[in-house]
């Protein structure tokens, strides 16, 4: 389609790296990228592929904004109180860039309706903070061959992995969500508000990667940092044959909701 003299000067950082150039900013600009939560991860991973140049964002959200996100979800302001977190993020997005198409949802996702939502979309990210959104987000990418980023964080700690079909799915690790009571949540447990902008920036790079067909995804390992000590430490995943939906005979065959409390990290905290 070829770029505009502004779009050139727009995504200028991006067109001289010889791994993305003009035609890997032309991919960009094609790219359809689905964010399931407008929330401390989503904000960030959000304002960054808008910034690279996303052709269409789409935003998953059914919350409206809290006083107390604005310590972290930095994409919604103090005049957006009570507005829904979607429509706040939405004229954010627009506004930095008017290349991009922003799609939103003011819904949650549930077993009947997540198909139709990321049937579109050529990477989903998981910017939730509940165990039922996790694994379900995990299901329907995996039934539907959707790679996506799952991301997670409590208190000055963060982790991450990305699937790609026929790789290490959520599942292969964590199995089935734990029983209440177990995890504290967000807002028991506290988390510390830059901790969701380092992941969320993370979550952003691996879709533009994904995109680009470029780098090392996190595809079979799961990258876990404390913010408390500045401490980064990768483990290598693999697939496991008896995992429930993605093993060599899978015992789930269609999309449940669950209910759990919010927020879960593979590590001691």
């Amino acid at each position: 389609m070829g770029l505009t003299e502004s779009q050139i000067e727009r995504y200028s950082r991006h067109i001289i790296l010889k791994d993305v150039g003009g035609v890997g900013q032309e991919k960009l600009l094609q790219s359809k990228v689905l964010i399931i939560g407008a929330g401390g991860l989503g904000a960030p991973a959000a304002l960054y592929l808008a910034a690279a140049g996303v052709g269409t964002l789409g935003l998953v959200d059914g919350d409206a904004v809290d006083l107390s996100n604005l310590q972290r979800q930095i994409i919604h302001f103090t005049a957006d109180v009570n507005r829904a977190k979607v429509e706040s993020a939405r004229e954010k997005l627009e506004a930095l860039n008017p290349d991009v198409t922003v799609k939103t949802y003011k819904t949650r996702v549930f077993a009947d309706n997540i198909a139709e939502i990321i049937a579109e979309y050529d990477f989903i990210i998981d910017g939730t903070d509940n165990f039922p959104a996790k694994f379900l987000i995990n299901d329907a990418c995996v039934f539907a061959q959707k790679p996506f980023s799952h991301g997670g964080i409590l208190r000055f700690n963060g982790q991450t992995m990305t699937y790609l079909p026929g790789h290490t799915c959520y599942r292969c690790v964590f199995n089935s969500p734990p029983p209440k009571g177990v995890v504290p949540t967000c807002s028991e447990a506290g988390i510390l508000g830059a901790v969701a902008g380092m992941l969320g920036t993370i979550q952003a790079a691996e879709a533009l990667r994904y995109l680009l067909g470029k780098g090392k995804l996190l595809t079979d390992r799961l990258l876990t940092f404390n913010a408390f000590d500045m401490e980064f430490r990768t483990v290598n995943l693999r697939r496991n044959p008896k995992c429930p939906i993605c093993g060599e005979n899978p015992t789930i065959t269609e999309l449940v909701d669950y209910e759990q409390p919010v927020c879960e990290l593979k590590f001691n905290k």
